[in-house]
């Protein structure tokens, strides 16, 4: 009993260490941890461009800090502004990263048959032409 409970622990742990060393789990791993940081930073820096653009508007409101806005709206606006941010950060990774791409399947495309078909058709077509109208020229 004690033996076939360690095999099934054992088989367990090899199933779960196998989960783990998977590809897609580590990579989004790495990304939920990266987006984490990511969203820290974009946070502070809205809320430095949030207290630093509406500096004039609190001072009228008579606050202090944008938190302390009524019913929550300065919440709320860095909430906005952070996705907005992220949003747009987002769109021009992604963006870069598609032209990157196409130009590369630009680069590794190879020729098309029918294309180089036709040229080198089209080249024949020219040498026989030269030829012919040389041998007319020399004939007469």
């Amino acid at each position: 009993m004690a033996r076939r409970a360690r095999s099934s622990a054992t088989g367990f742990l090899r199933d779960f260490q196998e989960f783990i060393m998977r590809g897609n789990v580590v990579d989004l791993a790495v990304a939920v941890i990266i987006g984490t940081a990511f969203g820290k930073i974009v946070e502070a820096f809205v809320k430095w461009i949030m207290s630093v653009l509406l500096a004039p508007v609190l001072e009228r409101a008579g606050v202090n800090q944008l938190e302390n806005l009524p019913l929550g709206l300065g919440e709320l606006a860095v909430a906005i502004v952070n996705f907005l941010v992220i949003g747009l950060v987002i769109f021009i990774i992604i963006r870069t990263l598609e032209k990157f791409v196409r130009k590369q399947e630009v680069e590794a495309a190879p020729p098309d048959p029918m294309i180089e078909s036709q040229e080198r058709l089209t080249t024949s077509i020219n040498r026989l032409t030269d030829v012919v109208e040389s041998r007319r020229s020399s004939a007469f």
